[in-house]
């Protein structure tokens, strides 16, 4: 499937989608809950690496859910940087690769990471972290170039 990138914030023809995606991850660096929670449906589906710490690795869902996440990240890390840098977009999919920062309770990450939103009416309905960016494309139908 071909996607285009969109790599620097505020383009004037950035898709919609892609915008959204950007405002959630912005809401989650102010650690303002309910914007995140204004940007995902009811029944959305956070699939974390976080859960793997916190919940046995059992995904987030719904609004309840995201609350939870955040509260668990905030119980976790002394301090959780997600830092996409790049997007694309295919049919109701954004892919943002970047990196994540964080450190915590004995740990400190500082890797490649990507997530794969999926979008249904403008809301995020699904969100899955991966590794690498070619992971994250691949799970999107998207060509790794």
């Amino acid at each position: 499937m071909i996607a285009r990138a969109w790599n620097a914030p505020g383009i004037v023809s950035e898709p919609e989608n892609v915008a959204r995606v950007r405002r959630a991850f912005d809401a989650f660096s102010r650690r303002d809950v309910e914007g995140l929670v204004a940007a995902c449906a009811e029944d959305i589906e956070f699939h974390l690496p976080t859960a793997q710490l916190t919940r046995v690795g059992l995904p987030y869902r719904g609004h309840e859910g995201v609350r939870t996440y955040m509260r668990d990240a905030a119980r976790v890390w002394a301090e959780l940087r997600l830092e996409p840098r790049e997007f694309h977009e295919t049919g109701d999919l954004v892919v943002a690769t970047g990196r994540v920062y964080a450190w915590g309770s004995g740990r400190v990450v500082d890797t490649p990471a990507a997530w794969v939103w999926q979008l249904r009416d403008g809301l995020a309905v699904r969100v899955d972290v991966y590794e690498s960016r070619a992971e994250a494309l691949s799970a999107a139908g998207i060509a790794v170039d």
